[in-house]
């Protein structure tokens, strides 16, 4: 199957409405847009609603705008902009230039805020935000009308005219939608359209002191960009009415139509950026891109591949059954592509020291190995392996003694060094406290890379030579909370796992000692590894674990 084939976007009812529109003729051309907040950096139920955007956009031979919804400057940054840029391109994604943000519509907005003023459809409420809470009313009671609800349009327009002048403080005066206190649905009870913050904008610097609403934004910016299919997640449903009430309401002809799909669910995780935010404020973890959280950049730095993302957001499909995806899942994914693609290489996470007392005599006197980096893809080259009289093995690879299930080195038994000679262990030190700290053993004369009559080991372990290693931090993951559905928890901070990250010192073969920042590998035996990118910008050599070779049962643990 051609690449092309395997990533596009498998059938679901977003599909099937979109055929239905190119079939009906209600649209000939399919546009679709990517409209994230930058008040945070993207995680990983953003990348689910990148690959389906773009993904659908590529698929229908369509486009697919980025636009920042960028409506309240206290909490977006440049920084964050840059992020979200670099994300979707890491990704695999171009959107149709040029990138949008809902700040080039501001003075739009403020004319099609005047049309509702105008029609009597909007009003300026001098209630205190909390008094505007109370007057809301809840589920069960509906809401009270404000009292500056009645005042005439001309009133209305000079005073809104005020608020962009500035005269009025933050919190004292707001623009409302006139709908209804009384509507089932509290995204109608006069929502607040309009409000005041004197704050700089990145985009418009200091030209507005009044800022729209997202509710209002947003679909007034899907229809200027004359977007076909507008898709969010579910919490969106009930606004829905909003926006179709905005539209319907203002002189805008194109009418985008908007359908919600559930959202991401992922068990260790959290996508809310407010909660993401926290855990950076707090020092909890190493910034936006901490390889345990599940951001975009994390994953990147923790090594996992653009190709691994979207397959995942490919299997996980879409619907509107709002579901949580097992961790499992995602690793899966970057394993897959890993295998296939990461050259291997040898690296004790904790090293033993193991002194082949016959090295140099007949028959154990090769010192270097040639090596293929990926078995089965001569394409990618190979490697020098160097031996020598003292190697290090992992701790776990030997026991003084061991049942017969125990396939690694013990005393008195046979194991093969992989890509090298058979090795005996003879004895052992141990320090004071009775932990073994060297090894003694022996090489089978003649047993690198062959099998020699009366020596049959039962157990391949890796080494890497004490010569000429390098010793690196090696990073090693937990799963960052200890309750699977953290976002769930009273307070998530009191599920954080204070145990989640762990720095062992290896030894690593000498060729790693050239990895380019984000280059992967896969470490023998032990799983995928990539060499930390934010490291290298210390001028330092480390790795972070991507993932392990195989499936932990108790990821949770």
């Amino acid at each position: 199957m051609a690449a092309e084939e395997q990533e596009r976007i498998p059938r679901n009812f977003i599909t099937d409405i979109i055929d239905a529109d190119l079939n009906s003729g209600r649209t000939s051309h399919v546009a679709t847009r990517f409209p994230p907040e930058p008040n945070g950096y993207l995680h990983i139920g953003h990348a689910k609603s990148i690959c389906l955007n773009f993904g659908l956009a590529r698929d229908y031979g369509g486009t697919c705008n980025l636009r920042f919804d960028d409506t309240n400057p206290v909490k977006e940054d440049m920084e964050y902009i840059k992020s979200i840029e670099r994300d979707v391109r890491w990704l695999g994604f171009q959107w149709q230039e040029p990138i949008r943000h809902s700040s080039d519509y501001f003075d739009k907005l403020y004319g099609y805020a005047l049309e509702l003023i105008d029609q009597g459809l909007a009003y300026v409420d001098e209630l205190s935000p909390d008094e505007i809470r109370q007057y809301r009313g809840t589920l069960k009671e509906p809401g009270r009308n404000s009292p500056y609800r009645d005042r005439p349009v001309e009133e209305n327009r000079a005073l809104f005219e005020k608020m962009r002048a500035g005269g009025f403080a933050e919190g004292a005066a707001c623009l409302r939608a006139k709908i209804d206190m009384a509507s089932p649905f509290i995204c109608m009870r006069d929502p607040v359209i309009y409000r005041v913050r004197f704050a700089h904008h990145a985009m418009t610097g200091d030209k507005w002191c009044i800022y729209p609403m997202y509710d209002f934004t947003h679909c007034i910016s899907d229809a200027i960009e004359g977007i076909t299919h507008s898709i969010c997640t579910l919490e969106f449903q009930d606004n829905r009415r909003l926006y179709d009430w905005v539209l319907d309401h203002i002189s805008i002809k194109s009418r985008p139509h908007q359908y919600e799909m559930s959202r991401l669910n992922l068990e260790y995780s959290l996508t809310s950026k407010r909660k993401l935010n926290l855990l950076v404020e707090k020092g909890i973890v190493d910034g936006w891109d901490d390889p345990r959280l599940t951001t975009i950049s994390g994953l990147r730095r923790r090594g996992y591949t653009p190709a691994s993302i979207r397959e995942f957001c490919r299997r996980i499909g879409v619907t509107k059954q709002e579901n949580t995806v097992e961790m499992s899942a995602l690793e899966s994914c970057v394993r897959e592509d890993l295998n296939a693609h990461a050259p291997r290489a040898m690296a004790v996470l904790h090293p033993l020291k193991v002194v082949i007392e016959n090295f140099g005599v007949e028959g154990v006197t090769e010192t270097a190995f040639e090596v293929p980096n990926l078995p089965d893809h001569p394409e990618m080259g190979t490697r020098t392996i160097t031996i020598s009289k003292e190697i290090y093995i992992d701790e776990a690879d030997f026991r003084e003694e061991a049942n017969k299930q125990y396939k690694r080195l013990k005393l008195g038994s046979e194991v093969r060094l992989r890509h090298g000679y058979i090795i005996k262990a003879l004895s052992c030190d141990k320090d004071e406290n009775g932990k073994v700290i060297l090894v003694h053993a022996e090489a089978v004369p003649h047993s690198a890379g062959a099998n020699v009559e009366g020596h049959k080991p039962k157990g391949v372990i890796h080494f890497v030579n004490a010569a000429d290693c390098v010793s690196v931090p090696v990073n090693m993951f937990a799963p960052l909370f200890t309750d699977p559905n953290p976002g769930a928890a009273e307070d998530f901070l009191s599920v954080v796992n204070q145990n989640s990250k762990e720095v062992l010192m290896a030894k690593v073969e000498k060729s790693l000692a050239d990895a380019k920042p984000g280059q992967a590998y896969q470490f023998e035996r032990e799983g995928y590894f990539c060499a930390d990118s934010k490291a290298f910008e210390q001028g330092k050599l480390e790795f972070n674990l991507t993932v392990a070779l195989r499936e932990n049962k108790k990821a949770g643990a």
